[in-house]
């Protein structure tokens, strides 16, 4: 494991979002849900691939808040721009359980 300076860390912009849409994503490589996440009146809705189909019903996503990176350069994704990177924890399985906050915050809040 290398080491990054503080600077290095204040870079990634980590932000906290509401989950408002989540559909199937059925071109995707790997089983994967697009996800429109809200980041509120300063970061918009940004969209994201997700590959949380294990462990995960579309339905139960929405309204869930979520930590993602929005400050990557946005990737295409099979036919979709992906604009964030939703952070989440791999299982032993290869699944994965996203990262969330333990209580309501802002849309658009800062780790930091």
């Amino acid at each position: 494991m290398s080491s990054i300076s503080w600077d290095d860390f204040q870079k990634i912009e980590f932000r906290i979002g509401t989950i408002i849409k989540a559909e199937d994503f059925p071109k995707a490589r790997n089983p994967a849900y697009i996800l429109h996440v809200d980041f509120g009146d300063k970061h918009g809705i940004k969209k994201s691939s997700a590959q949380i189909t294990d462990n995960y019903h579309k339905d139960e996503l929405i309204g869930k808040q979520v930590m993602a990176v929005v400050n990557f350069p946005a990737k295409q994704i099979g036919p979709i721009m992906s604009e964030c990177l939703v952070t989440g924890f791999y299982q032993e399985d290869g699944s994965v359980i996203l990262a969330v906050p333990e209580r309501p915050v802002s849309n658009g809040a800062r780790l930091g």
